[in-house]
């Protein structure tokens, strides 16, 4: 318990920069999207890589204009020494521009906000983007103001919820079914010590990583 109580108190210093943040995300929202695809690309770069790398190659690659227009070799050299397995996500890139952007139009925002519900949007991102698990789906609806109520279970959230009594032990491997059992454990969680599952998210990964960030 005394566990939970500190984590509360860190919470109520943190609040206000992690709302501030989760408003930002609101933003998102509300812009093109183009600006959504970028998220999507950030979110394709993830897996084993460092955030604040994969966001600064996305950057590079929209300041290059190499987003839209590049070629996957030409991706793949700006993705190099930032993220992992560069090759295969340069691909991933390409592959999702093909979906989404055609004649110098972006249609991801339209696909996604057809769903009406976050997590039929989740499942189609998952069935249809290469190199998009729930973990990264997830992960892109909430830094688009979509995914509240979605977990973005990952090595930082397990080892918290374990930190704080919400598993018992860490899985070596997440199959969806167990995806879905994690999420609603920390969705238990949340609502026992009263902080919205967005805001844990962000807590907790603030408290790995030591700043509050995306």
């Amino acid at each position: 318990m005394s566990k939970i109580k500190d984590l509360a108190e860190v919470y109520k210093i943190r609040k206000s920069q992690i709302k501030s943040r989760l408003a930002d995300f609101k933003k998102v929202y509300a812009a093109d999207g183009a600006r959504w695809f970028e998220e999507l690309c950030f979110c394709l770069c993830t897996p084993q890589s460092k955030a604040v790398n994969c966001d600064k190659a996305v950057c590079n690659l929209k300041k290059t204009k190499t987003l839209f227009k590049g070629p996957a070799e030409k991706i793949a050299s700006q993705l190099r020494g930032l993220v992992r397995f560069h090759n295969n996500k340069s691909k991933y890139i390409v592959q999702a521009r093909k979906i989404f952007y055609k004649n110098g139009k972006v249609d991801i925002k339209n696909r996604v906000n057809s769903f009406r519900d976050e997590k039929k949007a989740r499942l189609w991102l998952v069935e249809n983007i290469n190199g998009i698990s729930l973990k990264e789906a997830s992960h892109f609806l909430r830094n688009i103001g979509m995914g509240d109520d979605l977990a973005i279970i990952d090595r930082h959230i397990l080892t918290n919820l374990k930190k704080y009594g919400a598993i018992k032990n860490l899985p070596k491997s997440i199959t969806p079914k167990q995806y879905f059992l994690l999420e609603e454990k920390m969705r238990q969680f949340s609502k026992k010590i009263n902080i919205p599952m967005a805001e844990l998210d962000l807590l907790f990964w603030s408290n790995q990583t030591g700043h509050i960030f995306k």
